[in-house]
Formats: C-alpha cells, structure tokens, sequence
C-alpha cells in the first residue's frame, strides 16, 4: 500500500474513532513496526494528528486535509458557480479539455451538457459519473490506482497514459493558493499527476475560490 493510502486510512480511522493504536495499525495496513511509526510521525510533523504514546488522537479541526470528497462538495458551493460560470467562456464545441479531481471541477462537468463534440480528460472518478449520461461528451478516464476518499485516480498508469493524450484546455484546483507557492494541494501523488495533467494542454486555467486564498498545504 502506498504512503498516502496508509495516511488517509489513519486519518479516516481519527474521524470515526478519535484515536488509532500503532499495534492495530500494524495488523489492518498489513505493514510493519517502523513504517507505522514513520506514517504517524510525519503526520504528526504535519499536524494532523498527535503522537501518543503507543498510537496517535485527532487534533480537534485539524484534520481538513483529508476530508472525503463528499464533505468538500458541499462547501463554498455558491463561489464554485460563480468561478464555474465563468470557466464556460472558454469552452467551445469541439473542443478536447482535461479536469482534476477536485469538487470545484465537478460542478463544472455538471454543466457541460450544453457544449457539442466534446472531449473530456478527468482523472476524477465522480467526474466521470456526472458526464456519463451526457450524449455529446466523450469521456476519457485516466487509468491508475482509484484513491477512493479522494475520488481520483493516480499512479504511474495514469501518468503513463497521459504521454499520449493532448487536450485544448485544461481546468484544475487545490486546497490553497499564496503568492509563495502558487496552487497546493495535500496529496503528493495527486499533486504529481496534476502537474503532467497540466504539461499536455494548450491553456491551462486554475480555479481558486476566494476561501481558498492565502491557504498553504504540503504539495505544490
């Protein structure tokens, strides 16, 4: 399993439990001593939970990062049709664009019925199940390991994959933007693939809600 498999895994088991034992951690990510010990420590480092003696508990409101993507939908939704709204300007008939995996590129999809010949790139497993019934979007989906918290897709099938693929435009998000590191995300896998997402289109636009300003996260 891999580093941000195990870290959303002892995330989620915070948010339901409170608190996760290294010795159970042991037994359910089928891993050893030290690899549990290394997961909690640098999620600690990254404050997002803290080290106990024999496991870890949940920082109380710390734990955004890794809110499932059912939780992010339902915020600043207001502010991601407004920023969507004017997304739609760019888009034409005929066109080839690739969307991440974020909820602001969702509700984009959800209005792409109106456009003709369309071609969409996505990485983003819900994405998917909101153009699948439109008739004049042919979808594209990025091959990979399914992050199932997330809703996206990652790995090294995925980045291969998109050596072959060029697309028009390009729309992504991420948890926050600053002046210092521009767009940032917390997935570090996700983060990678994004930036290959990005290489393969003509015109890349980001969008970034206001709530999101001036917010940091580990991946840029």
């Amino acid at each position: 399993m891999l580093a941000n498999h195990r870290h959303e895994y002892i995330m989620d088991q915070l948010e339901k439990k409170g608190s996760v034992q290294t010795n159970d951690l042991i037994e359910e990510l089928k891993v050893s001593a030290a690899t549990i010990r290394n997961d909690l420590n640098y999620l600690h480092k990254k404050k997002h939970l803290k080290k106990i003696y024999g496991g870890a508990i949940q920082i109380e409101n710390k734990a955004f990062n890794y809110t499932n993507f059912h939780l992010r939908e339902q915020e600043s939704t207001l502010l991601k049709e407004s920023i969507v709204s004017e997304a739609l300007s760019y888009i034409k008939d005929g066109m080839a664009i690739m969307l991440d995996a974020s909820t602001t590129c969702l509700t984009l999809a959800q209005h792409l019925h109106q456009f003709r010949r369309l071609t969409v790139v996505t990485n983003g497993i819900y994405t998917l199940l909101a153009l699948k019934e439109m008739p004049e979007v042919t979808v594209i989906l990025i091959g990979g390991i399914a992050t199932k918290k997330s809703g996206s897709i990652e790995g090294l099938l995925a980045q291969d994959m998109l050596n072959y693929i060029n697309v028009d435009i390009a729309f992504f998000s991420g948890h926050g933007f600053n002046m210092h590191s521009g767009i940032t995300d917390f997935n570090f896998y996700e983060v990678e693939l994004k930036k290959l997402m990005l290489s393969r289109a003509e015109k890349v636009i980001g969008l970034i809600d206001s709530t999101k300003l001036g917010k940091n996260s580990t991946g840029t």
